[in-house]
């Protein structure tokens, strides 16, 4: 399913400085699957860092004005300057922090640990590491591809029926299907999606099951044999 599969794609470019991933290995969600360097991400740290500092400085200042304002002992024109000021440094903040976030980066940890050198990339599901297209040294751009992890916990089969079978099909409908490479082992799932647009070419229309259960030697890509159970009897689809 798409969401048992992730692209790992960069949202700040930079040169890989570590990664230890191979093709097929398992990785838990949250590991640290590469580390990239960017002098960009040390200066971001820094910006926030910095306007967070200046933001304390000028939320006193404007407090402060607010008192004087209220003993009348300050102009207007002062307290308006201190709440511009306070309120521009403090979306500054905001904003630095909303892209460390994109990076997940976490801006409280930055506040307690300091400038990190490296920007860590780490794997958002449990799964199996796919298409690695990174390795120690090479610059990625923004957007770019680092591999793909696929989590095999949930297994859905894409099926291509036809026009003339869809009155006999509906959503719930047991499925036998068989593996290509895997021998006369017949596996079970239930129809939970019916393609709404024909192939003009070929008259066909896919439908989508859900295995109802899960094999290791299971790999997304292979081809499978189904049957498309209907209430009474069956015919293969």
């Amino acid at each position: 399913p798409p969401q048992r599969q992730a692209t790992i794609a960069l949202t700040m470019g930079g040169v890989v400085k570590n990664t230890s991933l191979l093709p097929g290995q398992y990785v838990s969600k949250n590991t640290v699957i590469a580390t990239l360097e960017n002098p960009e991400f040390i200066t971001l740290q820094q910006t926030y860092l910095d306007s967070h500092a200046q933001t304390e400085y000028l939320q006193a200042e404007f407090e402060r004005q607010k008192n004087l304002s209220a003993e009348q002992a300050a102009s207007q024109k002062k307290l308006q300057q201190s709440k511009a000021d306070y309120l521009s440094m403090k979306s500054r903040v905001e904003a630095a922090a909303a892209q460390l976030k994109l990076l997940e980066v976490e801006p409280e940890v930055l506040l307690k640990e300091g400038i990190q050198p490296f920007l860590q990339i780490k794997a958002p599901i449990n799964g199996y590491v796919a298409d690695v297209k990174m390795n120690v040294g090479k610059y990625m751009n923004v957007g770019d591809a680092l591999c793909e992890i696929v989590d095999k916990s949930r297994t859905l089969l894409r099926l291509t029926t036809y026009e003339k079978d869809l009155a006999d099909m509906k959503v719930g409908n047991p499925v036998q299907f068989r593996v290509n490479g895997m021998g006369k082992t017949v596996f079970k799932a239930t129809l939970i999606s019916i393609g709404q647009k024909v192939d003009e070419d070929t008259r066909s229309v896919e439908v989508y099951a859900r295995g109802d259960t899960v094999d290791n030697q299971f790999r997304p890509g292979m081809y499978v044999t189904a049957r498309i159970m209907k209430e009474q009897a069956s015919a293969e689809q």
